[in-house]
């Protein structure tokens, strides 16, 4: 009977720590000891998907990296986007990375130098938001959808530090949540994760 006993809670601590969520997909590189960063950027979130999430997406990362006081300084996608503007060749750099990121899953370290170095920055983020929207479900349920896949880059390696992909769901029946606040939730929590 003990024994029985024993068991049945031993489940149950297993089922309630698996309810407990983290995210959805979070993978650390390993031998992050010595991984410190002083100075991140956040490059221009890819929002191609879901262009109602424009300019929002980058605002609510900065401001939840801000929030936490990791780091002694956040440069916003904003002010890097006027550098990209202004310096072909830096721009060119950029596209030429997140391509081959996107495309053959590679982060070139000559690349992420040159971002590194262009910006004064140890490390940056790059975000693509994969869901920015209202829908309705397989059960025809309204819901509200936002979800970030993140990339954490050392600068001078490029290596790929640490990767999340997370998303939240709120149903609704006749007001809208508002997907600005559910973008600062899903943020807020993937950035938890996130080395420092």
């Amino acid at each position: 009977m003990r024994r029985g006993l024993q068991r049945a809670l031993a489940l149950l601590l297993v089922l309630i720590l698996t309810g407990c969520g983290g995210l959805r997909y979070s993978r650390l590189a390993p031998d992050l000891e010595n991984f410190h960063p002083e100075r991140i950027g956040l490059l221009p979130v890819d929002e191609s998907a879901f262009c109602e999430a424009g300019g929002i997406a980058d605002d609510v990362i900065a401001k939840m990296l801000v929030k936490t006081g990791w780091y002694s300084g956040v440069i916003s996608s904003e002010p890097m986007r006027d550098e990209l503007a202004s310096k072909d060749d830096l721009r060119r750099g950029v596209v030429d990375y997140m391509e081959k990121l996107d495309k053959v899953n590679y982060s070139d370290p000559c690349l992420s130098q040159i971002i590194g170095e262009a910006f004064g920055i140890d490390a940056f983020l790059v975000v693509t938001v994969d869901f920015w929207n209202y829908t309705i479900d397989d059960d025809d349920d309204r819901i509200a959808k936002v979800g970030f896949t993140m990339q954490f880059v050392e600068a001078s390696t490029g290596r790929v530090v640490w990767k999340a992909v997370h998303h939240e769901v709120e149903d609704y029946l006749i007001f809208k949540p508002d997907l600005t606040r559910l973008a600062e939730k899903v943020a807020g929590r993937m950035i938890e994760y996130m080395p420092h």
